[in-house]
């Protein structure tokens, strides 16, 4: 129960994106040099000049679906003063005694000071680190789904023509099968992403098209016992069409163990997507991606600043270890023999 609550959750922030985020701009990618790598809980004074020309107001679905751009410039400063209605202010990282610290605005075009807190600090760029966890969920969730919809398309058609029709067709399936299968699945996704070139979508397919080997070993198997059974014998006697034996008849009882090996597909489609981006080969920046996230700041590991690295490692294990509970739990309800007893 934990584990479904958990991956709820996670889509929840994944599908409301940027109307949650502390930083909505687009990938959560507002950078301030000056406060890179400052620690979880930090907070500063943002001050914010206003453009002269005001951008559009974004719809709510556009807002979380792509974020928005900030409504002015965000100065993060340490001291204000205001005279003449003129705000002058001193600048965060601003060293004691330069000129070039200070810097003043008219009060027309400027909103006074909010303070900003980093909950889990910034990264070297000066981004919020915990915006680009909770964006980086729809990476992972995305290819997780995409790919897993890729593999049973796949896998649930070339399985059932293989285990209705036996034979040359049969064998034909079988072998290509059992080629994918030899070949080391990084190694071949790795292969395919060259092929497609490095981009968000990309990913997706390289995934999906590696993993709808399971899907159809599986498939075959239950449709070469099933397709023996009375009431395929009846349903061809009436003179039903093969499509409608399969997906009428067969497929409603292959889908529970089809449905298990999905959720561990889902996990292993998650672990694929982020040891791609770690390779670089996944999704490219300014994107947030776990793996990408890892990547960046893994060298931070042996300063004072691991948990750049051990956060978005937390997030990667936490949801993989969700979707294999769920996976467990969906095997033991729909067994009918841990059901009996």
């Amino acid at each position: 129960m934990g584990a479904l609550i958990f991956i709820g959750l996670t889509t929840l922030i994944a599908c409301l994106g940027y109307l949650i985020t502390p930083d909505s701009t687009p990938y959560s990618n507002d950078q301030y040099l000056e406060l890179g790598l400052k620690k979880p809980g930090f907070s500063v004074w943002m001050l914010t000049i206003k453009e002269e020309s005001q951008k559009e107001t974004s719809g709510l679905f556009t807002l979380i679906v792509k974020g928005r751009e900030n409504a002015g410039r965000y100065i993060p400063v340490r001291a204000w003063t205001i005279k003449n209605k003129t705000i002058y202010y001193v600048i965060y990282d601003a060293v004691p005694g330069d000129p070039a610290g200070i810097g003043f605005a008219p009060l027309s075009r400027v909103e006074m000071p909010v303070k900003k807190r980093f909950w889990f600090g910034a990264d070297r760029f000066g981004r919020d680190f915990l915006s680009q966890l909770m964006i980086g969920t729809r990476v992972s969730l995305s290819v997780g789904l995409i790919s897993v919809v890729i593999s049973l398309l796949i896998g649930i058609t070339l399985g059932a023509i293989g285990g209705y029709y036996r034979g040359r067709i049969d064998s034909l399936i079988v072998w290509l099968i059992n080629v994918v299968w030899s070949i080391p699945t990084l190694l071949l996704v790795i292969a395919i992403t060259f092929a497609l070139g490095k981009g968000f979508w990309q990913v997706f397919i390289a995934v999906g098209l590696t993993m709808w080997v399971e899907v159809a070993r599986v498939v075959r198997g239950q449709i070469l016992s099933i397709r023996e059974k009375e009431y395929v014998e009846a349903a061809r006697a009436l003179g039903f069409s093969d499509f409608r034996i399969i997906f009428n008849h067969i497929l409603p009882n292959v889908m529970a163990a089809v449905i298990v090996i999905s959720a561990a597909n889902f996990a292993s489609a998650i672990l694929m997507e982020a040891g791609l981006s770690f390779l670089g080969l996944g999704v490219q920046p300014p994107v947030p991606s776990w793996g990408s996230m890892i990547k960046e700041n893994y060298g931070y590991i042996v300063l004072d600043y691991a948990y750049l690295a051990v956060f978005p490692g937390i997030a990667i294990m936490l949801i993989v270890l969700a979707f294999m509970l769920v996976g467990n739990a969906l095997r033991d309800a729909l067994d009918v023999r841990m059901s009996e007893a």
